[in-house]
């Protein structure tokens, strides 16, 4: 699973990563602890190319009367994900991956309190996280909305959660965004051993008001 997010590598690196066109919204840099509801940098592909754009993190549902209207959806379940009526159209027709640099994950303490850790590539590389978008439009308003699609956990979470985002590997790009073909429901699936790296952060992360480059600094034994 996928709650919270830091993006710190700059726009402009992650639209040359992906050959793609950055868009005039993106919201700046670096952040430390995106939250959802937040804007976040997404990228599609069109038949223009490919294209970094702003979008809320949060997916709405065309039948959402208000973006409060329902449960918040920011992950979408990959067992699920072609049957759910909320997600069904969007993995088929609008596949979009959410540029990241790193994410958090908790663990309950022997006391009950939420223990943070954070996790990134071990190669250093930024994270191309799966997911689906959709357009939502209402009595004059419109958001481009997206959702990080989730799996069961692989080794790479050492335990602490029983599911994680999608990790895309550069190879599978294509596929993910509807380029290279039919056949992308395979990619929907843990991340191999190796890949991921983690360690405990300050417990200050716990607020969605903290911000900051110390947030993401290993905690001293």
């Amino acid at each position: 699973m996928c709650g919270r997010f830091t993006i710190t590598h700059p726009n402009e690196a992650i639209a040359a990563l992906f050959d793609a066109v950055m868009g005039n919204d993106l919201p700046p840099g670096p952040r430390f602890n995106i939250c959802p509801t937040q804007p976040v940098a997404v990228l599609t592909s069109a038949e223009g190319g490919r294209r970094l754009r702003a979008m809320r993190w949060g997916f709405l549902p065309s039948w959402y009367k208000t973006p409060t209207d329902g449960p918040l959806i920011i992950n979408a379940r990959s067992d699920t994900i072609a049957t759910k009526p909320a997600f069904r159209e969007a993995v088929r027709a609008r596949r979009c991956i959410v540029p990241a640099s790193g994410f958090y994950e908790w663990q309950t303490g022997e006391k009950g309190e939420k223990l943070p850790w954070y996790f990134t590539r071990t190669d250093g590389a930024p994270m191309a996280f799966a997911g689906i978008w959709q357009r939502w439009e209402r009595e004059g308003l419109a958001h481009d909305t997206c959702a990080i699609v989730s799996t069961d956990a692989g080794p790479g979470m050492a335990g602490l959660h029983h599911r994680e985002a999608v990790v895309l590997e550069p190879a599978d790009w294509p596929l993910w965004l509807g380029e290279a073909g039919h056949g992308a429901a395979v990619l929907m699936k843990p991340s191999a051993a190796g890949v991921l790296q983690c360690h405990r952060v300050d417990p200050r992360v716990n607020s969605n008001r903290a911000e900051g480059a110390e947030l993401i600094v290993p905690l001293a034994a």
